[in-house]
Formats: structure tokens, sequence, C-alpha cells
């Protein structure tokens, strides 16, 4: 893209925000390439509990950054203008270019030229932030499509940090302990090897905490921060706040069900204050060992829309394999009950090719799961009947499926059509 104007590729910079969160990276390193040449691109946020390295690139460097180089650089780098600096990277001391937005979200470019300074380095943060920005909001409006691909990641990331963690740690065990034997000679080489391999296991269980931490949230941390976004969008309404917050000794969350559920929890509240009668809100989070349960009811209102609140809610519990209750009874009042299981189950693996489809193609297949036929899809979507046909081949291709049919029940088991 020409650099002279920033509304230069406007166009461009849609595609890159519009489009599956998971190639975001890849999108975005297209549109940066002639201007910010580059060899590999890495987004990092936090924001994306199962996915929060986002890269595109030389596969040989960014297989190789670990997330706790990236927590340094973050912190290394102040919020602002892009900014070259050297960075260890891949376990290696690398030129890069980087931007650490205000949301929290980290940048970094290592350029094709080593020396370069970054071209237009305000134009970069600027750019930057747009794409920082639509993916905070992806993540807080947890879409059904954007929870299934992220709950799948989540899973099977925690899953290889527990299975390398292991092993890894049962050999360094085994080597300690050969080390220290008394039977062994060279008592200089056994020291030397000692201490190295007592450090790699330092290492080891440190980087599998930080892991472990971006895929987890404490309950009382999350409830604490929905209560702080509620008090803030109601602070001038005029309706008693009550909070019930769950026991405080319950396991923590995993990372992608505590901003889905903050997120469902809030698009209640904003239903509930639409009542004109609201006096009383009551919102309450309790745990087992299976579940999260959030429940949201006022007080004598029972005036709530339940058929469209129903529809808002019904998509992102179904990909988190739950299920929600709208009950309302006028002059008695209005109830939500959404109950969110904590493991990742059958159903919503199954859903996850969702996730690479792009915002077209979940258009075709949400109309398609409507019972419409291409004709009338095209209508709808005012693009030709043979651009549908194009659309519905992919998008059986992608889901890896056979049949108009099969992609409707899939579609209506997630919750998006």
């Amino acid at each position: 893209m020409p650099a002279d104007s920033t509304a230069a590729d406007l166009p461009g910079l849609r595609d890159v925000v519009d489009g599956p969160l998971h190639d975001i990276a890849g999108r975005f390193s297209r549109y940066l390439a002639e201007t910010w040449p580059h060899r590999a691109l890495v987004i990092f946020t936090r924001e994306c509990t199962g996915r929060p390295r986002k890269v595109a690139g030389d596969p040989e460097t960014t297989g190789k950054i670990t997330i706790p180089e990236l927590e340094a650089l973050k912190a290394a780098v102040l919020p602002g203008s892009a900014t070259r600096t050297t960075a260890q990277l891949g376990g290696a001391a690398r030129p890069v270019w980087s931007v650490h937005d205000p949301v929290g979200t980290l940048l970094v470019l290592i350029p094709r030229t080593a020396r370069k300074p970054v071209p237009h380095p305000v134009l970069l943060a600027e750019l930057f932030g747009i794409v920082a920005t639509s993916i905070r909001q992806q993540v807080t409006q947890a879409s059904p499509d954007y929870l299934t691909e992220s709950r799948a990641a989540s899973s099977e990331r925690a899953r290889t940090i527990v299975e390398m963690a292991a092993t890894q740690e049962r050999t360094l065990v085994t080597v300690l302990n050969a080390l220290r034997s008394a039977k062994l000679d060279a008592e200089g080489a056994r020291a030397a090897a000692t201490d190295a391999a007592s450090a790699a296991l330092v290492a080891l269980r440190s980087a599998h905490k930080t892991d472990l931490a971006l895929s987890e949230e404490p309950v009382h941390t999350a409830f604490a921060r929905l209560r702080r976004e509620v008090r803030q969008v109601l602070r001038h309404h005029d309706a008693e706040l009550e909070f019930v917050e769950p026991r405080p000794d319950t396991r923590p969350l995993c990372g992608e069900l505590a901003p889905a559920a903050r997120a469902m929890t809030c698009t209640a509240v904003l239903a509930f204050t639409a009542q004109p009668t609201l006096t009383r809100l009551r919102v309450a989070w309790s745990c087992d060992d299976s579940s999260l349960r959030l429940d949201i009811r006022d007080h004598e209102s029972g005036r709530l829309d339940v058929d469209a609140l129903h529809l808002q809610l019904d998509g992102r519990a179904k990909a988190l394999g739950g299920a929600v209750e709208v009950d309302a009874v006028s002059g008695w009042g209005s109830r939500v009950s959404i109950v969110l299981p904590r493991s990742l189950t059958r159903d919503s693996t199954e859903t996850t090719g969702l996730s690479r489809l792009n915002r077209r193609e979940l258009e075709v297949l949400r109309h398609l799961a409507q019972g419409l036929r291409n004709k009338a899809i095209a209508e709808r979507l005012d693009i030709t009947e043979s651009t549908v046909k194009f659309h519905v081949a992919n998008v059986l291709k992608k889901l890896e499926i056979g049949s108009r049919g099969e992609a409707a029940v899939l579609a209506l088991n997630a919750g998006i059509a």
C-alpha cells in the first residue's frame, strides 16, 4: 500500500479486519508487505486466550518465538508510535519494528533489511491500532464462530502444554538423579551439568505457569471485572444493583469461558435496562466442577423482550456447549439463566471448522440454514447466483461435509443460523 496517506488503501484495511480472527496476522502481513517489508509478523494479545500469538511469515522464525520473549518485549516498548529496537526472539537477538498499542496488544515485525528504520512509524501505529481494536471487539462480542475456534485452540494448547511439561520434567529429573549419583566421577563436570539441568527445569516450570496463566482466569477475578463493567455502564441508571459472586475457592475458568461469560452477562443486563420500569437487578454467578451458571433477574418488571434476547445469547452459548433459558412474567419479573460447561464438549469440537469460513461464506451458510435456495440467497445478499454456488462449494469444502443439509445442521447446532 502507498504510505503517503492514511486513506491510501482503506478497502484493503477493511479486508484485514473483516475475516476469521485466526488468520488476521496473515491478512495484515500481506497488507503491510509493500511499505513495511518483513520476513515475519507476530501479533501478541492476551485478549485471545486460545491463540495469544498470531503469526505470519517464516515458520522457522515464528515457530521459535515464545510468550515470555513477547512479554519482555512488550514491557520494554512504550505504548505509542512504532519503534525500531533489538529484541531477544526465538532464542536470538533480532532487530525488530514493534508497536505497543494502548489497548495492550503488541505488533512485532522482523524487517527484511536489519538496519532500516521504521518507515512511517506514526502511520504504522495508527493502522495497527485499528487492527488491535478489531481483535478486542471480536473477543468482547464473543461471536459463536470465534468461541468455537478459541475453545478448541485453548483446549489443544492446554493439552500440549501438560504433555510437554510432564515429558520434559521426567527427563530432566532423570538426568539430575544420574548426575547426582555418588558412583559418577568428574566432580566439576557433574556440578556444571547439574546446574545447567536445574536451570532448564526451573525455566520449563516457569514457562508452563506462564502459558497456563494465559489459558485460565480465577472466577473471582472474572466476576470482579464484570461488576466493574456493569457498574460503569449503569452508573446513570436508577436501578438498584445486587451482585452475588461465586465461591472464591472454585478452580479457575478456562481462558475463553471467562470473557464469554462476561460478554453474555452484559448483553443480558443491557436488555434488562431497556425495560422502562426496572428498579432492581440481580446478577449472580455460581460454579461447580462441571459448569458455570449465569443468573440475571429483575424485580417486578417482567417486560423483557424474551425472543430477541434469546436470539442474541443462544448462538454464543451453543458454541460453548451451553444452554440459555429466558423467562418473563409481566408484573412479576424476568430471569435469564445461562449454563456453560467448564470442559470442551464433543459437539463444540465438531463446529470448529466454522472458524475457517470468511464473512461472506458465513452469511451464505446462515441463509442456507434458513432453507433458502441459491437464487433467494443471491437476492438477499445482492450477488449473482453463480457467486452463491461458488461460496456454497467453499463452505462444504472447508467444513469437510458433502451436502447443504449437513451444513445447515452444523450451522443450527452452532447457533449461527
